[in-house]
């Protein structure tokens, strides 16, 4: 002790020692330890809880470092990627769409078609639809919180990747769900894409031949979307699967169910065209199945892309033997083009998945269109489906049925159509099937 300790003191009177060095032995001390652990814990949660940490800094600090990301683009279809961990906890914050109730989803009004007369050639159609309304934001955040039981979805057959998104399923507010997650290799631009898609989306419903966006993360990463499972996936996979025997669950076609799966079909794609919008992709690919097989129309990428003069538009030689003749030759797309396709995917549900025009490839299939000829009729095929087959695939376009007399045709041939169930021999090869659909096969059109 020091001289002071022992003036102040009697020797060897500890407690009053410690009163006399009582800032020196305790204060300094606490004060160290009590900052190591609040540091300690401040770490612990900017690792492990960072919304927490969010939510702690004023608003002012997180206005200022907030960016409005504006979509562009989006995957066209739901494209299977396994094994893909889904990142929680990364840093970056992503503000998306402008202020509003996240809880209120605007639909446009729908606009009265405006079918052109069948005398006229159909004049190419100029979309009027403008977006507007905002998708629901999510209120939590981090998936655990949100979502629950979130598992990749099992693998299956895919034509084409997207090595952006990720696709899980999992159970939010007591129903099955599919979350589209954006991966944190994903660019700028992926980015504005993705949740460009979602808004657009939110626009287009509700409709019930649409699948159903419920919501979006996108305030912090990674992005989500939340759409609606469809049990049975894609049309042309279901189909395939009712070309096998002894499936679970049963997977059946008849020529009835061809007739209401079309007539769903239709009514989604004549929502489109009543907001001037083409679809542009119509086959079994790209339309969805519930549980309860209803059937709903997907791939909307062409259709969101056409909105946006700054998207990009790629062509892809997959889609030839579903296009039309004036959109093979490069000419502006039009409503009787997207009945063209329909008309291909009749072939598709009544034939169980075949490729249409087989047997003939990309470069010789303009002249073959040119000749006149046309889908060859499918064994189990009746003369009234045929005939809506032959009738949607016509050279000339005002030759092609409107929209709405094809909805006509298709409501009265359902009540007379056969509950026979369709048969196909064999299972579907792969190879063959990617061969015989056009898909890799470059093209040289000459276009007149």
């Amino acid at each position: 002790m020091s001289s002071n300790s022992n003036y102040l003191c009697k020797q060897g009177d500890t407690v009053c020692e410690i009163r006399v060095y009582e800032r020196e032995v305790i204060v300094v001390p606490m004060l160290l330890l009590t900052s190591f652990v609040v540091l300690l814990v401040f770490i612990l949660l900017l690792h492990f809880c960072p919304e927490r940490v969010d939510r702690l800094r004023p608003r002012a600090q997180k206005s200022n470092t907030r960016r409005v990301l504006h979509g562009i683009d989006a995957p066209q279809d739901f494209n299977i990627l396994e094994h893909e961990s889904i990142a929680l906890d990364m840093p970056n914050s992503y503000a998306t769409f402008q202020a509003a109730n996240p809880y209120i989803t605007k639909t446009l009004s729908k606009k009265p078609s405006t079918s052109p007369p069948a005398s006229n050639p159909p004049q190419p159609i100029k979309s009027g639809f403008t977006p507007v309304a905002q998708p629901r934001e999510l209120p939590r955040q981090r998936l655990p919180e949100s979502f629950n039981l979130v598992a990749p979805l099992p693998s299956t057959f895919s034509l084409r990747s997207d090595s952006s998104v990720s696709l899980y399923r999992a159970r939010m507010e007591n129903r099955n769900v599919v979350l589209r997650v954006l991966n944190d290799s994903a660019d700028a631009a992926e980015r504005h894409s993705f949740l460009g898609f979602a808004s657009f989306l939110s626009q287009l419903g509700p409709h019930p031949f649409l699948p159903e966006l419920l919501g979006v993360v996108s305030l912090r990463a990674p992005l989500v979307t939340v759409v609606e499972e469809l049990e049975n996936r894609d049309l042309l996979s279901y189909l395939w699967r009712c070309r096998q025997s002894n499936v679970d669950p049963p997977c059946e076609m008849t020529e009835r169910r061809i007739f209401t799966m079309a007539s769903q079909v239709a009514s989604a794609l004549e929502f489109l065209h009543s907001k001037d919008l083409l679809h542009g992709n119509i086959r079994a690919r790209s339309v969805l199945v519930s549980r309860q097989l209803t059937a709903k129309l997907w791939g909307l990428h062409g259709v969101y892309t056409r909105t946006d003069q700054k998207a990009t538009q790629k062509e892809d030689p997959s889609m030839k033997k579903w296009q039309a003749p004036e959109v093979l030759v490069k000419k502006s797309a039009s409503q009787s083009s997207d009945i063209w396709s329909f008309g291909v995917l009749l072939y598709e549900m009544a034939t169980l998945g075949e490729a249409p025009f087989a047997e003939i490839s990309i470069n010789e299939l303009l002249q073959f269109h040119q000749r006149g000829k046309s889908l060859k009729k499918p064994s189990n095929c009746s003369n009234a489906l045929y005939a809506l087959i032959k009738g949607c695939c016509q050279w000339k376009e005002q030759d092609r049925p409107l929209l709405a007399e094809l909805s006509r045709k298709l409501v009265s041939g359902e009540k007379s159509a056969s509950d026979k169930v369709l048969k196909a021999p064999g299972s579907v090869n792969i190879e063959q099937y990617l061969q015989e659909a056009g898909y890799g096969e470059t093209n040289g059109y000459t276009v007149f």
